[in-house]
């Protein structure tokens, strides 16, 4: 099992991110990753002014600072940039890296930041179909072997583009977020690499929706022709390492049933039953400052146990 961390990218300050992401990096985590959002999610509109550090800025800084963690987003928004820019912004990212960064994108769902900075908002059908087609793009251009690439589609095209520098040493991963069974499980198993089931979504977090989830992803691997063995199997997981019942509880009503919360020992034991189905890594999730302290925490309490 690998373990991973969403460290916030909001109402924080770099210096904070700075030190969680270095007691990570010298730690056991595996992992560190950012949302990705341009004025701090559903916070309200009078905390739009304050931090939303930009996701690639903020990654590569990151890269730059740390030498061990893989480095990713959870996830990137389709719609706020074309996707041969994000190709672009990745390829330099896993040089300064040296081999450590991860692709994740998404469809894009927040209206707000696109109203904001005046972007087009599609409708969700087209949102699908332009994430399906820039997977497809991200794909074809990540396992070019930096050799010009020529792509056509409905939405996005290259002419005889070049990815330069290109992935460091193979071809940049790709993490679909989302788990819609029609498209994204779809597109996750024409196009991608990682699939991550989101804690945060409103379904909670058990080892059934997990399976229920993995079933799908491989009855379109089968149609397509894939291996599913391909695919790494992910989670983000909110987690209250907390020995507070009711802060515990709490947090479960918050959130949604099955999250992670309460002691070490109870957060272990739900971690072994993901394991025993198939999990590979877990990314946790928290709500509150980008403090080290609660880092090394799960670190030593949890993280350990099964290094």
């Amino acid at each position: 099992m690998q373990f991973g961390a969403q460290v916030s990218a909001y109402l924080t300050s770099w210096d904070d991110i700075r030190s969680v992401a270095q007691t990570m990096d010298a730690g056991n985590y595996d992992s560190i990753w950012f949302a990705d959002h341009f004025v701090p999610p559903n916070r309200g509109k009078h905390l739009e002014t304050r931090e939303a550090f930009e996701a690639f800025a903020l990654a590569a800084a990151v890269a730059a600072c740390t030498h061990n963690l893989r480095i990713g987003h959870l996830v990137l928004g389709n719609t706020y940039r074309n996707p041969a820019l994000a190709a672009k912004i990745a390829g330099s990212i896993d040089h300064i890296s040296h081999g450590r960064f991860t692709l994740g994108i998404g469809a894009s769902w927040f209206r707000r930041e696109h109203d904001a900075y005046g972007w087009t908002f599609p409708n969700m059908r087209e949102r699908q179909d332009r994430f399906e087609e820039a997977c497809q793009m991200l794909r074809t251009i990540f396992h070019a072997q930096n050799n010009p690439v020529t792509f056509n589609g409905q939405y996005y095209s290259l002419d005889d583009a070049p990815l330069s520098p290109g992935a460091y040493h193979q071809p940049i991963p790709i993490l679909v977020g989302g788990t819609g069974p029609k498209r994204t499980l779809r597109t996750l198993a024409m196009y991608g690499d990682i699939m991550n089931l989101d804690g945060w979504a409103g379904r909670g977090m058990s080892v059934e929706l997990l399976k229920e989830k993995v079933d799908i992803l491989h009855q379109h691997c089968e149609h397509i022709g894939r291996d599913p063995a391909e695919i790494k199997i992910t989670a983000l997981m909110p987690c209250l390492l907390t020995n507070d019942d009711q802060a515990a509880r709490q947090w479960e009503e918050q959130i949604g049933p099955g999250t992670l919360n309460g002691p070490a020992d109870k957060i272990i034991q739900r971690i072994a039953e993901f394991q025993h189905h198939g999990l590979q890594e877990i990314m946790f999730g928290r709500r509150g400052p980008n403090t080290p302290d609660y880092y090394q925490r799960l670190d030593n309490e949890i993280i350990a146990h099964f290094k």
